[in-house]
């Protein structure tokens, strides 16, 4: 099945709807984008900054990376961070940095300076500060606030975007990079990027996969029900969003 284009306005407004027939295809798709989108950087001589998301559709199309685009992929000119983090060890199988290094970072020659990953394990309140330090060092700065090449975001059932939950919409209008906040059920800490940083991207993807997420995606792209859902705050200020959707996740719609 060639994937559906359902709109090729790129404006934050309206967003490109990318619906594909299973996960795989999705992933696939999403891998071959990334890697034009790298190249087309690297040809300019310039690094790409690529900020990265967890959960098993991430997952898979590291593992596509990692297979079919080992060596075309110019890696050197790559640095990778992540969108959000658990306050976790890096072996902890809850972390996103571990997710990633068996899926893709284990498998590829890309520089470890390259590599930027959260600290879960270390103090969260100064490793907020650290990362947006980070984070600001190694990205372009449009009207101030980082602005990162590609930014892939997933999403949950309750609408939750990075680490961004229901009852923490204030994270959008932060005045800062990175800020700790808490998984509402589990109170476990942490690290996310804050909704003006993530506005702020060039391009950005949602990955969604599976008819759980199918409600919670109808509602943010038919903005029927999209008040409570942090997802629904993602409205790039000068960039290219994009939903990447299964069958199921776009059966609503």
């Amino acid at each position: 099945m060639i994937p559906i284009i359902v709109n090729y306005n790129h404006s934050s407004m309206h967003p490109i709807i990318q619906i594909s027939s299973s996960p795989v295809e999705l992933a696939s798709s999403l891998a071959e984008e990334l890697s034009q989108s790298i190249k087309t950087t690297a040809e300019k001589n310039k690094t790409f900054t690529l900020t990265l998301s967890g959960g098993n559709t991430p997952a898979l199309l590291f593992s596509i990376l990692a297979e079919y685009y080992r060596t075309s992929i110019p890696w050197k000119n790559v640095h990778l961070f992540w969108g959000d983090e658990r306050c976790v060890p890096p072996y902890h199988t809850d972390s996103n940095y571990g997710m990633t290094k068996l899926h893709l970072l284990d498998k590829v020659s890309i520089p470890a300076v390259n590599i930027h990953r959260i600290h879960g394990e270390d103090d969260p309140i100064k490793e907020t500060e650290r990362y947006a330090h980070e984070i600001s060092k190694y990205t372009d700065k449009v009207n101030n606030i980082p602005s990162f090449d590609y930014i892939l975001l997933g999403l949950g059932t309750d609408g939750h975007t990075a680490s961004i939950f229901p009852g923490y919409m204030d994270l959008f209008q932060s005045q800062k990079i990175c800020e700790l906040t808490l998984q509402p059920q589990t109170r476990q800490k942490r690290i996310t990027l804050t909704g003006p940083v993530i506005n702020n991207a060039r391009q950005l993807a949602f990955l969604v996969t599976g008819k759980s997420k199918a409600s919670v995606v109808a509602d943010i792209i038919n903005k029927t029900e999209a008040g409570p859902y942090p997802a629904a705050c993602v409205a790039l200020t000068h960039g290219k969003l994009k939903w990447y959707l299964d069958s199921d996740a776009s059966a609503l719609l």
